[in-house]
């Protein structure tokens, strides 16, 4: 099995089961938890391949990802609960395994159709967060990867390293993939968040480090 399909089953198994329980706590029904799963599993994926160039129809060519996807959101809906409250504890792992996955994934795609370090990073970023984003809005949330701590830019570096044709061997992907991952576990842990600025105060906020330890 080539390493690119690897990355996507992670990504897809960590993706549908985030969606899948975020659709739980608002309390959706059986197609809606499945409605949530999907996108949140493939909703980056379809935006990738508009942006790229890559007809949207592939998607029905992944067969085996889709009944992948469907099978780890009926496992979701059917886990008892004290499982599905320890799964909430270690949801951030998870997820940052998924971007991780996918956002390699996603640059990989790029780099290999031969275009720009631009497109490969937007393929990347895309591939990593737009799933999550999709599966917010539908649940009418802000987008966490949007406002919460750092989190597009750890795909966005998965992007530029690989489009700068650095870590292109399996074992270089795979020490990839464990970095981004533990960088975003570290953003997580110490709150890292980029600077913002709240219209309410027109203050620019910066936390520093030192304030989360």
């Amino acid at each position: 099995m080539h390493l690119f399909d690897i990355f996507s089953i992670i990504g897809t198994i960590a993706f549908a089961m985030s969606g899948a329980f975020v659709a739980m706590e608002e309390e959706y029904d059986i197609l809606g938890v499945l409605v949530l799963g999907l996108v949140t599993a493939f909703g980056g994926g379809i935006i990738r391949n508009v942006l790229i160039g890559v007809p949207v129809t592939t998607l029905w060519a992944q067969g085996d990802l889709i009944l992948l996807a469907v099978l780890s959101v009926l496992v979701a809906f059917v886990l008892p609960l004290p499982w599905i409250q320890h799964w909430k504890k270690t949801e951030a792992l998870f997820d940052a395994i998924g971007l991780s996955a996918f956002a390699i994934q996603g640059a990989l795609y790029a780099s290999g159709m031969k275009h720009p370090i631009s497109a490969i990073l937007v393929a990347a970023v895309l591939t990593g967060i737009g799933g999550g984003i999709i599966r917010d809005l539908l649940a009418g949330r802000k987008p966490l990867v949007l406002r919460d701590e750092i989190y597009a830019v750890w795909a966005m570096i998965a992007g530029l390293v690989i489009g700068l044709g650095f870590f292109t061997s399996t074992i270089g992907l795979l020490l990839l993939f464990v970095l981004v991952v533990c960088f975003r576990m570290l953003s997580v842990h110490y709150k890292w968040k980029l600077p913002r600025r709240s219209l309410k105060t027109g203050n620019i906020e910066v936390e520093a480090k030192s304030e989360t330890l």
